[in-house]
C-alpha cells in the first residue's frame, strides 16, 4: 500500500458497514479518502476516529445521494477543485430492498436500478476521466459486489437484487476490457462477499427485525472489516497483476 499514500480514493456509502470500514483502512494506510453517502454524521465521526487514532491519512466527508446524477457529477468537480481528482474510485454503495419479481414495487426496483448500478457506473464513468485527464494510468476502480451477482438464491426478497449485482459482475468484466482497448494500465476489480454482518439485513427486512437478526445468528458471518483487507490485498497487487474478482463466504456457509 505504499504507493497509494496520499493519493485520492472516493469510497461511496461510507457511512457504515463495509464502506465505513473500507475508509477506515485506507486513511489508515496514508490516503486521502473522500467518503460520500446521504447523511455524513457518521462519516465526520470517523473523520474524527481516524485523526484522534494518529493515522496518517484523512477522511473527507462529502453529501451525496447517489440516486442523483446531478449531485454524482457535483462532488466529482468538488473533487477535482479540492484534491486535484479520483486516483482509487471504490463502489462499494448498494442496497436491497424486499421486491419480489411477482408482487414487488417499481419504485423498490428503480431504487435498486439508480444505485446499485446506474450510480456505480457514472462513478465509474467519472473516476476514469478524472485519471485520464491526469495521465494517471495506475488507478484502480473496485466495485463492491456480491455473491448475489454469482448465483440466485431460493429467496424472492433478493431475486431483483441479484439482478442488479449480476449487472456489476457484468459492468466490472466489460469495464476491464475497455480498459484494454483504451491500453490503459487502470485496473478493474469486484470484490463479492456472501454474509456480511452489517446493517444490510436490518434495512432489507425493516419490517420484521427478529428475521433479520436471526439472519446474522445462523452461522459466524464475515465481518466489514474482512472486506477492507480484501480491498488493500487488491490494491497492495503488483501493477502487473489483475485481479478480477474476489469470491468469500463465511467458513460455515453452505449455499
Amino acid at each position: 500500500m505504499e504507493r497509494w499514500k496520499g493519493r485520492v480514493a472516493l469510497v461511496t456509502g461510507a457511512s457504515v458497514g463495509i464502506g465505513a470500514a473500507i475508509a477506515r483502512a485506507l486513511v489508515q494506510h496514508g490516503m486521502k479518502v473522500v467518503g460520500c453517502s446521504r447523511s455524513v454524521d457518521k462519516i465526520e465521526k470517523l473523520a474524527a476516529e481516524c485523526q484522534s487514532a494518529g493515522y496518517s491519512g484523512t477522511l473527507v466527508p462529502y453529501k451525496c445521494d447517489l440516486s442523483n446524477e446531478e449531485e454524482i457529477l457535483s462532488m466529482f468537480s468538488a473533487i477535482k477543485t479540492l484534491h486535484q481528482g479520483v486516483d482509487v474510485c471504490i463502489n462499494n454503495a448498494g442496497l436491497a430492498h424486499a421486491e419480489a419479481l411477482l408482487c414487488g414495487k417499481t419504485e423498490g426496483w428503480r431504487n435498486m436500478i439508480d444505485v446499485n448500478v446506474l450510480a456505480l457506473s457514472i462513478c465509474t464513468r467519472e473516476a476514469y476521466q478524472s485519471m485520464k485527464e491526469r495521465n494517471i494510468d495506475d488507478g484502480h476502480i473496485i466495485n463492491i459486489n456480491s455473491m448475489c451477482g454469482h448465483r440466485v438464491v431460493h429467496q424472492p426478497a433478493v431475486h431483483f437484487y441479484s439482478a442488479t449485482k449480476y449487472a456489476v459482475t457484468a459492468l466490472t468484466e466489460g469495464l476491464r476490457q475497455e480498459l484494454r482497448e483504451a491500453k490503459s494500465h487502470i485496473r478493474a476489480t469486484a470484490i463479492s462477499p456472501s454474509l456480511v454482518e452489517t446493517e444490510f439485513a436490518f434495512r432489507l427486512h425493516k419490517n420484521d427485525p427478529e428475521k433479520a437478526a436471526a439472519t446474522y445468528e445462523s452461522l459466524k458471518c464475515l465481518k466489514a472489516e474482512d472486506i477492507a483487507i480484501a480491498v488493500t490485498y487488491v490494491l497492495s497487487a503488483p501493477p502487473h497483476v489483475q485481479i478480477g474478482d474476489i469470491q468469500l463466504r463465511p467458513t460455515e456457509q453452505i449455499a
